[in-house]
């Protein structure tokens, strides 16, 4: 079964919003998701386009807000009003929890979307640690191992790894995809 790369950030609205139909997909096509949880912001920095903080307001009011609600109906993905009070928190500790994950032979494919969910749904603050084991106890995994190995160096490497390899394939937003070494993005 081949793999499709999935690089992500665990508070991506666009990732969330995909989230259910790209898992019926691969599991559709017989495909194994590959999770490359990365650092958006820095991806971003350097790729471009650069952070919706830096948009006109009245872009940023579309694309951060009648897009994702349009997607979200689209979808059937429940979505807040507004914006996710935390989403400018850091967004180190729910990437890596998911790479943990990944390490210790998790299926994380619903603690991701349980993620996802819960900040765009719920107004989830992702880098809250009590937070992430409720989600984690959600999503049907012992979080505490995983939240345990999230800022470990082996897990910091992959992370790391994740958003260079993210840089040098010219990813520039997420989610991404990349099928047989052909990308998508969104």
């Amino acid at each position: 079964m081949a793999d499709i790369e999935y690089f992500y950030s665990a508070h991506s609205a666009y990732a969330y919003l995909g989230s259910t139909c790209f898992m019926d997909i691969a599991r559709a096509a017989d495909r194994k998701i590959k999770h490359r949880p990365m650092d958006l912001r820095r991806v971003i920095e350097i790729n471009g386009p650069g952070a919706t903080n830096g948009l006109t307001p009245a872009r940023r009011s579309y694309f951060s807000g009648r897009e994702i609600e349009r997607w979200a109906e689209y979808r059937a993905a429940p979505v807040m009003e507004g914006f996710p009070t935390h989403h400018s928190e850091d967004i180190t500790l729910p990437n890596c929890m998911v790479i943990a994950g990944i390490q210790q032979g998790v299926d994380v494919d619903r603690l991701a979307h349980c993620m996802l969910k819960a900040h765009w749904r719920d107004d989830a603050d992702l880098s809250d640690r009590e937070t992430l084991a409720q989600l984690g106890r959600k999503a049907g995994v012992d979080p505490e191992p995983l939240l345990a190995a999230a800022l470990s160096a082996d897990v910091q490497a992959a992370y790391a790894a994740n958003t260079e390899e993210a840089i040098r394939r010219s990813v520039f937003g997420s989610p991404t995809y990349f099928v047989d070494g052909d990308m998508f993005y969104g």
